[in-house]
């Protein structure tokens, strides 16, 4: 009879799955939205260009009565070489702090999916978070890293950047990182996480390098397919912040439509979570970190957020890299001393693609550096080399000592792309004098752990093995 009762459990389990398929082109999946709180959550689904009448109802932790989104919007994805398709947004609002909650999506009177959520977390409640960075390569170890993420139980998960490879495509979304990070099941495939919780991301130069929209009519899908604040300096065109757009003017509106309000300036943004404030930021090259508003929006931002206990930032590419690749793009050291004066405890990066950790440290720059230039017309800037004098606090062990006197600096871009420079992990003579810790002989992700005043960080390898570990107190 059990049996029986289970394979019937199956056979609607595989119906209700294979319908949600036809339903959708990308499942729901949980953003922090333009104007984060935690009273709120966005959840964002695509469906192909067709009409309906979309409804979501959900619960707010508080008890199991299901409201309605009071809004639901969408935007139109039509772009060159790419079926035009919707994405939609409700807004749910009144959530718990910290609380699960239930939903539901229907579409024309009809539920066709339904998922449990996790609130964001108020400022007096422990969270857990996960950092992986270099992500979507479709490759096995991305996808065990993404049960690994799933078993850790995180509230919320952060990326430093290259989302997708190779080009940030809408194509590149839907074959690498939907199906990993959104998938109906845990298994070598992937794990249901972004039903769940939150992701929140930084751009790396895989994600918004790519502006010839005549090359590639899909490219920037981050601006498409992600709701993050709008807080912070939006640029022009051709500024400081923000590349030049190239291609067709139908290319160029075709974007502009599906991007609609987060571009361009979903990019440097700031939100908090707990009782720590994030700072976020576009550390690609063709940002210019010298520009004074640039940088007086983040020492503002900072200086802003002094009653969160942890500040944490969150870029692409390290300032402090010992690695070889990429090791002359140093154009981020421009910004310690504003994150030491701001009170920044961690700074998590991407971009080089193995972990590595920092003693606690302060820098000075030697003035802005030198720029450099590279491509075939000797015009593409590459970044800046950035000497300066650092000062390292050896003291600190992260187990007796736990009050480090500095910024640490924690590079975790090992989330799935091929590894850098393994044979640098057992070589420290290659290291630079800054660097506590260099693994680049497997894929890993970070998982930090906030109690109060208590913040434990660990580095687990595809398997969950402890390749890390180091705790900060205040007092």
């Amino acid at each position: 009879m059990i049996n029986r009762l289970l394979l019937a459990f199956l056979i609607i389990l595989s119906c209700n799955t294979s319908f949600a398929q036809e339903v959708f082109v990308t499942k729901p999946y949980l953003q922090i939205g333009h104007n984060s709180t935690a009273q709120s959550m966005q959840l964002l689904w695509h469906v192909a260009e067709a009409e309906a009448l979309w409804t979501v109802e959900f619960t707010t932790g508080a008890d199991n009565n299901f409201r309605k989104s009071e809004k639901i919007s969408y935007t139109k994805v039509a772009v060159a070489n790419i079926a035009a398709h919707r994405v939609y947004h409700a807004s749910l609002q009144g959530l718990v702090p910290g609380k699960r909650f239930s939903y539901r999506v229907i579409k024309d009177g009809k539920t066709v999916f339904t998922s449990e959520g996790q609130a964001i977390k108020s400022a007096d409640q422990a969270y857990r978070f996960v950092a992986m960075g270099d992500i979507g390569a479709e490759t096995p170890d991305q996808k065990k890293l993404a049960v690994q993420a799933y078993l850790t139980k995180p509230d919320f998960v952060v990326v430093p950047g290259d989302i997708v490879y190779e080009t940030g495509l809408i194509s590149d979304y839907r074959k690498k990182f939907w199906p990993v990070y959104n998938n109906d099941k845990t298994d070598t495939t992937g794990a249901p996480l972004m039903r769940s919780i939150p992701f929140i991301a930084a751009v790396g130069n895989h994600d918004a390098d790519s502006r010839d929209l005549d090359k590639a009519p899909d490219a920037l899908a981050y601006y498409m397919f992600w709701e993050q604040p709008l807080n912070g300096p939006v640029g022009k065109e051709g500024g400081a912040i923000v590349p030049v757009l190239k291609g067709s003017e139908a290319n160029k509106k075709a974007f502009y439509d599906a991007a609609g309000e987060s571009y361009p300036g979903m990019t440097n943004y700031s939100f908090n979570y707990g009782n720590a404030h994030w700072t976020v930021l576009d550390a690609d090259t063709y940002v210019d970190w010298t520009d004074k508003e640039l940088t007086d929006w983040v020492t503002k931002d900072l200086a802003n957020s002094k009653d969160a206990i942890w500040h944490f930032v969150l870029f692409h590419h390290p300032g402090f890299n010992s690695s070889i690749d990429h090791y002359e793009q140093q154009h981020m050291r421009l910004l310690s001393p504003i994150f030491e004066a701001g009170k920044v405890d961690v700074v998590f990066n991407g971009h080089v693609h193995n972990y590595q950790r920092s003693f606690p440290m302060t820098f000075a720059p030697d003035k802005k550096g030198t720029l450099l230039v590279g491509g075939k017309e000797n015009k593409t800037i590459r970044g800046r080399v950035v000497p300066g004098a650092w000062k390292l606090d050896k003291i600190f062990d992260g187990k007796t000592n736990t009050m480090p006197k500095g910024v640490i600096y924690v590079i975790t871009g090992a989330g799935g792309q091929e590894l850098y420079n393994p044979e640098q992990t057992t070589d420290p003579d290659s290291w630079q004098k800054f660097t506590d810790k260099f693994i680049s002989t497997v894929h890993s992700l970070t998982v930090a752990d906030v109690n109060g005043k208590t913040l434990t960080i660990r580095q687990l390898d595809t398997n969950g093995k402890e390749l890390d570990a180091f705790k900060i107190t205040k007092k």
